[in-house]
């Protein structure tokens, strides 16, 4: 769930809907059959910079696309994710805690 504040400038939160209507778009490409329904942008996001900037670009849809979904092409505040969707939603339905077991934890106040 998105709950935009009134912390929130105005202008972010009219960027925060253009982005929503722009990923309504993206959708609606799918379900008219205009895009691939497995190899588009909403499908691939989020796009790194490695990505979009590689000599090799196999993709059905412009690196432009990939880069500026909502079809600005300047922004001073592009946010570059580090890593691209990893297994879609594996980790999501496969979690694996890396935290210290409750025992370990006790053992290493008792210690402390």
């Amino acid at each position: 769930m998105v709950e935009p504040t009134e912390s929130e400038s105005l202008a972010e939160i009219d960027r925060f809907c253009d982005a929503m209507v722009a990923i309504r778009a993206e959708a609606a490409a799918i379900e008219s059959g205009a895009s691939d329904p497995n190899d588009n942008p909403l499908k691939r996001a989020p796009h790194t910079l490695a990505a979009v900037t590689a000599d090799e670009w196999d993709r059905p849809y412009s690196r432009s696309e990939a880069a500026f979904p909502a079809g600005v092409q300047q922004q001073a505040s592009k946010f570059w994710p580090a890593v691209a969707r990893i297994d879609n939603a594996f980790g999501d339905r496969h979690l694996v805690c890396t935290c210290p077991s409750v025992e370990e934890v006790a053992v290493t106040e008792l210690a402390a």
